[in-house]
């Protein structure tokens, strides 16, 4: 498929990045496209969970999130990676190598990520919590911003994303393109 893309969806643990990234993903099926959907949290079992989440693992899986997904566009599908992504060098490279790549970055108030993961709160985790580790590299120029509040949803953002791209996909049931 000469038009796949891949929406890298970054943003902090907690903001609803798997929970958007998988209504898109699920919009594209049901637009007939050949999806794939990457979450961080299964790749690290994918890839056998012997890595830890210091910056120099975190890094490492990163490279390897964006060269698996470069595999998978150039094979014709349209992926969806959901993960924290959080160096600038990752994001840089997904963008220089990637034809058809997308940034959507997934931005929620600092209540909602408290709410969903406790370990905000634990100084105990601090150190290897992004978000709080100051090695964590905020998108510059993402190619679509989220403002999750949870009032909306999913599906709602996923059409939100795909219209900000300039994208058109056939509606369920309507004919695939």
């Amino acid at each position: 498929m000469a038009d796949a893309r891949v929406y890298w969806v970054t943003g902090l643990a907690g903001a609803g990045k798997t929970t958007i990234g998988t209504a898109l993903y699920e919009r594209l099926l049901a637009a007939g496209r050949r999806a794939v959907l990457l979450d961080g949290d299964r790749l690290r079992e994918v890839f056998g969970g012997q890595h830890g989440y210091s910056v120099e693992e975190r890094r490492h899986l990163a490279m390897c999130y964006a060269r698996l997904c470069k595999m998978l566009h150039d094979q014709g599908a349209d992926v969806v990676c959901a993960t924290v992504s959080m160096f600038a060098a990752v994001r840089h490279w997904n963008r220089s190598n990637i034809d058809g790549y997308s940034e959507v970055y997934v931005v929620a108030p600092e209540n909602h990520l408290f709410e969903r993961r406790a370990f905000y709160a634990d100084p105990a985790a601090s150190h290897e919590v992004v978000g709080l580790n100051p090695a964590y590299e905020l998108p510059t120029n993402p190619d679509v911003i989220i403002h999750n509040d949870a009032q909306t949803a999913p599906a709602q953002l996923a059409e939100h994303i795909l219209s900000t791209l300039g994208i058109t996909l056939p509606q369920p049931g309507g004919p695939v393109a």
